[in-house]
């Protein structure tokens, strides 16, 4: 099941102009190791939920949060720009919100 990892404090716009909120999940597999991943959730009502692939992979939580919390905000605007992509790849489907549906493992690229 993906869990909120961190909230970044910085927004990030879409190529649209849409501002988005970064978060980071994660989630443990079975060997013990965690996925992390980005998901930019609209401010707005207006927009799209935007989610990367796996971004990182950790031994454990804490050495994902560590990671979650040192992302730049250039980072951001790099990770945004990739779901982008893969979202224009997929055919503009909108993934359900990881913090409302419950999953089995994290995003393949």
């Amino acid at each position: 099941m993906a869990e909120l990892i961190h909230v970044h404090s910085a927004h990030v716009w879409t190529s649209r102009g849409a501002e988005c909120e970064a978060r980071i999940y994660g989630t443990k597999r079975e060997d013990g190791t965690w996925a992390g991943w980005l998901e930019f959730h609209p401010v707005s009502d207006s927009g799209r939920l935007l989610r990367t692939g796996q971004e990182t992979s950790q031994p454990n939580r804490a050495a994902l949060e560590y990671w979650a919390g040192g992302l730049e905000p250039l980072y951001l605007e790099g990770a945004i720009a990739r779901a982008e992509h893969q979202a224009s790849r997929e055919g503009h489907n909108v993934p359900q919100r990881s913090d409302a549906v419950g999953r089995a493992g994290a995003p393949t690229r």
